[in-house]
C-alpha cells in the first residue's frame, strides 16, 4: 500500500504539474537551434512540389535589411542637382544677359583709391612682425622683464586688432579689398600670439633645466639629442637659435597658425603637383568671381524690397534661391583656398605637414564638422586656447564656449568692419552652434546628425549674406534707387 500510495501521489503530482503551466516553464530555443530549424526547412520547402520562391527578408530600403549600396541613388541625386541648376543658369543668363566681367574685379581690388588703406594695412604688418622678433629677442638675452614684455605684447597685438578698424572707419576703404586685408590681420594676431606663446615656454623650459640640458620641454612631442645620427644627422633647432628673421618670416608665410621650432620638411619641391595646384588656383578663382557677379548678385539685389517690406514668403523664396548658389560658390572656396592655395604655399615653402582638412563633409555632429573643416584653426584653438583653459582649472564646456566665442568674434570682425558698420548676425549665428550642437548631439544621429549639419550649412550663410545686405543699403544708402 505504500508503494501504491507513493505512486498514486506521484502521479497526482506530476498530473499537477502538467496542469499548471507556472510550476514548469518551456526553454526557450537558442539562436543555434533556431537557425538549425530554419535551415532544415528551408531543405524541406526546396524538394517540395510547388517550387517555393519565397523566403524570410526584409525590403531594401528598411534599416533592419543592412543594405548599404545606394550609389545608382546617389548617381541620381547629382543628375537633378546639375539638371536644375543648369536650368536656373540658362534662366539668369536669358534674364540678366552675360554679367561675367573680369575687368570689373580688377578695379574692384585694384582700380580704385578707396582700396590703397586696405593695402596699406597689410603691408603695416610687417611693423607688428618685427615688434615681436625684438621683445623675444631681448626676452632671449634678459634684457627685458616678462611682465613688463606681457603689457608690450598684449599692446601690440591689440593694436594689430584695433588699428585697421580706426582706418577702415575713418577711411572710404571698398568692403572687399577691405575684407581680404583684415582677413590677413586675423591670421598675423593668431601666428603672433603662437609665436610669443611658443617663446614663452621655451623661456621656461631653459628656466628649469639643471642636469639634463638636451631635453626639451615634453609638450613639444621632441627630445633633442646630443648626436646627430641619432636624428638621421639632422640638428634640431632650439632656443634661442630659433629667434632669427628667416625663422620669422617662413612661419608667417607658412600655410599654418602654430609656432614650432622645427616644422616637417619636404624634400624636394614636386613641379608636376605645384603646377596643378596654381593652374586650379586660377582657374576656380576666375570660376568663383564669375558665379558672384553672375548668380549672386542679381539675387541680392532682388531681395531688398522683400527684406524691407518684410514680405515673409518672398523672403524665405529669395532665401532658397540664394542657398544653392551661394552653397556652390562656398564650396568651390573651400577647395580653392584648403587644397589649391595652401598646397601649392606649402610645396614652394617645402612644408610637410598638408592635413588642412579632413572628412567634415561626414560630419554627424556640429563639433565634428568645426574640428574638421578648418584644421589650421582648429589646432591653434586647441593648443593656444581649449587646453591652457583646461590647465588652468575650466571646465571643458566653459573651454569649448570661450573658443566658440573667439571664433564668433573673428567671424564678425571680418564681416561688420568691412561694411562699415556693426551687427551681431555672425556672431550670434557661431554662438548659435551651441545649443544648435547639443540638439543635433541629443536628438539626431547617424545620416540625421549629418543631414542637420548640411541644412546649417546651406541655409545659415545665405541668411547672414541677406540680412547683412539690407543692413548695408539701408545704412548708407537708406533707399532703393541706390541698387538701380
Amino acid at each position: 500500500m505504500m508503494a501504491a500510495t507513493g505512486i498514486s501521489n506521484s502521479n497526482s503530482i506530476g498530473s499537477g504539474k502538467n496542469s499548471n503551466p507556472k510550476i514548469r516553464l518551456r526553454r526557450t530555443q537558442s539562436v543555434t537551434r533556431v537557425q538549425d530549424v530554419n535551415e532544415r526547412e528551408k531543405r524541406e520547402r526546396a524538394v517540395q512540389p510547388d517550387n517555393p520562391v519565397h523566403e524570410p527578408k526584409d525590403s531594401l530600403l528598411s534599416f533592419s535589411s543592412g543594405y548599404t549600396n545606394y550609389r545608382g541613388l546617389l548617381n541620381l541625386c547629382i543628375i537633378l542637382l546639375v539638371l536644375s541648376n543648369a536650368r536656373v543658369a540658362l534662366e539668369n543668363i536669358i534674364k540678366y544677359g552675360i554679367l561675367v566681367d573680369p575687368v570689373q574685379w580688377f578695379k574692384v581690388f585694384m582700380g580704385k583709391p578707396a582700396n590703397w588703406p586696405s593695402i596699406l594695412i597689410v603691408l603695416s604688418l610687417n611693423c607688428f612682425f618685427l615688434l615681436s622678433f625684438l621683445i623675444e629677442l631681448l626676452y632671449s638675452k634678459n634684457k627685458l622683464g616678462e611682465m613688463a614684455g606681457r603689457f608690450i605684447i598684449v599692446t601690440s597685438l591689440s593694436t594689430v586688432i584695433v588699428v585697421p578698424v580706426v582706418i577702415v572707419f575713418t577711411t572710404n576703404c571698398n568692403p572687399i579689398g577691405t575684407s581680404v586685408a583684415l582677413g590677413f590681420v586675423s591670421i598675423t594676431f593668431l601666428k603672433l600670439v603662437s609665436y610669443h606663446m611658443v617663446n614663452f615656454w621655451c623661456r621656461e623650459d631653459r628656466n628649469q633645466m639643471d642636469a639634463n640640458r638636451h631635453k626639451r620641454r615634453g609638450s613639444f612631442g621632441l627630445t633633442v639629442s646630443s648626436t646627430a645620427n641619432d636624428l638621421n644627422e639632422v640638428s634640431l633647432i632650439t632656443y634661442p637659435r630659433n629667434l632669427n628673421l628667416r625663422d620669422l618670416y617662413y612661419f608667417m608665410f607658412a600655410p599654418t597658425l602654430c609656432y614650432e621650432l622645427n616644422f616637417p620638411r619636404s624634400a624636394r619641391i614636386r613641379k608636376r603637383f605645384l603646377l596643378k595646384r596654381l593652374v586650379e588656383m586660377l582657374f576656380l578663382l576666375q570660376l568663383i568671381l564669375g558665379l558672384v557677379q553672375q548668380w549672386i548678385v542679381p539675387i541680392i539685389r532682388n531681395s531688398l524690397q522683400p527684406l524691407k517690406e518684410m514680405n515673409f514668403s518672398l523672403m524665405l523664396e529669395r532665401l532658397l534661391k540664394l542657398a544653392v548658389p551661394n552653397h556652390l560658390i562656398w564650396l568651390l572656396f573651400f577647395y580653392w583656398f584648403f587644397h589649391s592655395c595652401l598646397n601649392a604655399v606649402a610645396e614652394i615653402l617645402r612644408f610637410a605637414d598638408r592635413e588642412f582638412y579632413q572628412d567634415w563633409w561626414n560630419a554627424e555632429n556640429v563639433n565634428y564638422f568645426w574640428q574638421n573643416w578648418n584644421i589650421p584653426v582648429h589646432q591653434w584653438a586647441l593648443r593656444h586656447l581649449y587646453k591652457p583653459l583646461v590647465n588652468r582649472g575650466f571646465s571643458k564646456y566653459q573651454a569649448s564656449i570661450s573658443v566658440f566665442f573667439v571664433s564668433a568674434f573673428f567671424h564678425e570682425y571680418l564681416v561688420s568692419v568691412p561694411l562699415n558698420m556693426y551687427r551681431i548676425w555672425a556672431f550670434s549665428g557661431m554662438l548659435g552652434q551651441v545649443p544648435f550642437a547639443m540638439f543635433v548631439s541629443r536628438f539626431l544621429h547617424n545620416q540625421y546628425g549629418n543631414m542637420a549639419v548640411w541644412v546649417s550649412i546651406i541655409i545659415g550663410q545665405p541668411l547672414c549674406i541677406l540680412m547683412y545686405y539690407h543692413d548695408y543699403y539701408v545704412i548708407h544708402y537708406g533707399s532703393l534707387e541706390a541698387i538701380s
